[in-house]
């Protein structure tokens, strides 16, 4: 059995991984997918000054309060900034770290930093009432059902998640490092770059899937598969 902890991604919440509980659950999996301030359930929270740190506060208060340990930690796309300092605070409650189409930041780094230019001024272009970012499209290929569920539920993130830097101690908080690419890439190859930098470096293991962004809702069975087999591995 394997603790997965998911940092979701922007613009939804604990919600969004609904498809991936009975899979993982019935091949002996826990899944937990606390959500951010402002997001989703704890919309009501949100405001201006609510910003990257704050989210990452959210996921510690979670495994403190559940005592979880020996964790799989999962960032998923603006996850893997929440992620990744959440493991650098608590490294040693994670046993290994799974990037999935997301952020890897290096100390300093804000997520604005890590989109390609032209993505980070549409971005930065589309913030309304000063503090607000609208959420992005879900990926072509998401069904019609889906997109009926998904749009409601996906909210407005405060903007100041994207901008703030975050600040680490160590480069590499956990050892057990893991890098998924959706390689169905959208109008943006966002992503690219940090696959490319995990088939590239030494300390990774770099898996594909020929599914989109958000494979949770996609392709859930054949992420319940490739997760099965990270877990498994000693």
């Amino acid at each position: 059995m394997a603790r997965i902890l998911v940092c979701h991604g922007a613009w939804s919440s604990g919600w969004v991984w609904k498809k991936m509980r009975p899979l993982l659950k019935s091949a002996g999996h826990e899944l937990y997918v606390p959500t951010y301030t402002g997001l989703g359930e704890r919309l009501h929270l949100a405001k201006p000054e609510v910003d990257l740190d704050l989210h990452i506060r959210d996921v510690m208060a979670v495994i403190d309060m559940e005592d979880l340990s020996g964790l799989t930690l999962l960032g998923h796309s603006y996850g893997g900034m929440v992620a990744t300092g959440v493991a650098d605070r608590l490294r040693d409650r994670i046993d290994r770290l799974v990037y999935m189409d997301a952020f890897v930041p290096l100390n300093g780094q804000s997520a604005l930093d890590l989109m390609p230019e032209e993505r980070r001024r549409k971005t930065l272009e589309s913030v309304v009432e000063g503090w607000l970012l609208p959420p992005s499209p879900v990926p072509p290929d998401t069904s019609p059902e889906d997109v009926a569920w998904m749009k409601p539920r996906r909210v407005p993130q405060p903007v100041r998640t994207f901008q703030q830097p975050l600040r680490l101690s160590m480069d590499v908080p956990v050892a057990d490092r893991t890098y998924i690419y959706c390689a169905r890439i959208g109008a943006f190859d966002t992503f690219g770059p940090f696959a490319a930098m995990a088939r590239r470096e030494p300390g990774w293991r770099y898996l594909e899937m020929d599914a989109s962004h958000s494979p949770h809702v996609t392709a859930p069975q054949a992420l319940a598969q490739v997760l099965g087999e990270i877990v498994s591995r000693r």
